[in-house]
């Protein structure tokens, strides 16, 4: 091979090279942000307990039916879907309305096996909770 061709061909590899490197640097700028999660609005307490294994199976108002994995709350005024935070010592978990209740005197809220598991609840606590905003 001559050596002007040689020169030629390491000067356009190395040109190849130095857009490949540009392109991936302006690529990596320009990514979209992901957006922020929901974030907590308001502050408010209920006694809270769980609706424990026994709900499993059972239909809910909100048009589920709870299993051992469902996360979510039994709330008597709040809209089916509703996102909600729901803190108890220092946990918070993110759930959803998926029920009408409590049925149980003396609750403001019932949850789910699963969710009061999350968040280390036995018996009837009182537990905040807070509105989830999409940010």
């Amino acid at each position: 091979m001559r050596p002007q061709l040689a020169q030629r061909e390491i000067v356009l590899a190395a040109v190849a090279v130095l857009g490949a490197v540009a392109a991936l640097a302006v690529a990596a700028q320009t990514r979209a942000k992901p957006a922020p999660g929901p974030q907590p609005v308001g502050s408010f307490v209920a006694l809270a307990g769980s609706s424990g294994p026994a709900a499993f199976g059972r239909r809910t108002a909100c048009g589920g039916v709870i299993g051992p994995n469902t996360i979510g709350v039994a709330h008597p005024t709040l809209p089916c879907g509703a996102r909600i935070f729901v803190t108890y010592r220092g946990t918070t978990v993110l759930a959803q309305v998926i029920d009408r209740g409590p049925y149980v005197p003396g609750r403001q809220m019932d949850l789910t096996d699963a969710l009061a598991r999350m968040l280390g609840l036995q018996g009837v606590r009182q537990v905040h909770w807070a509105f989830a905003r999409s940010g």
